[in-house]
């Protein structure tokens, strides 16, 4: 691939090897962008910035954090944190999350998350308003060589979480979170339906309601 740097198309894979998507990643023009390789590929997406992807990207990690502080799970977040397999893999999530006994996995501080050094997160998110073909398919099989642990896709445009629990390179559609015991899929659509109707602070409210 040459002049990879002004070239690459964005919002699809693009075959490179990992010298040239790291080029691409440093790269000027994609400072703001979310970077994927996978199987040979890169994929530069630029950074949403529509109201409704960006409101359902808050209020999912809002609901993930209140059922966690009341339910007394240590936990940390991250927002487009770049997880990486050097040479193989990269991902950078619209939220990551490390929880219970591996909350605090990750030291302060670093800026890569080097799966060499330290373990996958527990769960990893993707919020979709035009890439959910994407997010289905080819990130799935990218989070299950990565080894996190469960993989929610937040569907904008139809307002539902599609979840996944990830072991041994393979994954499954799940109703109930199992790395956040006790969190059911249901009440997040709910959450997020509530969106459509009532601003955040009532949303959240009821969220209280329900996790206590």
């Amino acid at each position: 691939m040459s002049n990879i740097q002004t070239q690459i198309p964005t919002d699809t894979w693009v075959k490179a090897t990992w010298e040239e998507y790291l080029q691409a990643v440093d790269d000027l023009q994609v400072k703001k962008a979310k970077c994927y390789y996978y199987n040979g590929q890169l994929r530069i997406e630029m950074t949403p910035v529509g109201h409704d992807h960006a409101s359902d990207h808050s209020i999912i990690m809002l609901a993930v954090n209140l059922f966690a502080i009341l339910k007394g799970i240590d936990f940390n977040s991250a927002d487009n944190c770049t997880i990486r397999k050097t040479g193989f893999q990269d991902a950078q999530p619209d939220a990551s999350y490390y929880i219970g006994e591996n909350a605090d996995a990750v030291s302060y501080g670093t800026s890569i998350i080097d799966l060499d050094r330290y373990s996958p997160p527990d769960l990893v998110i993707e919020v979709a308003n035009t890439s959910l073909t994407d997010d289905k398919g080819e990130k799935r099989l990218l989070y299950e060589d990565l080894g996190v642990s469960e993989y929610w896709i937040v569907d904008v445009q139809n307002v539902r979480v599609i979840a996944f629990a990830i072991a041994d390179r393979g994954s499954k559609r799940i109703t109930q979170s199992q790395v956040l015991s006790g969190l059911s899929i249901s009440l997040l659509n709910e959450a997020l339906q509530r969106t459509r109707k009532v601003n955040q602070r009532l949303v959240a409210t009821w969220l209280m309601e329900q996790f206590q």
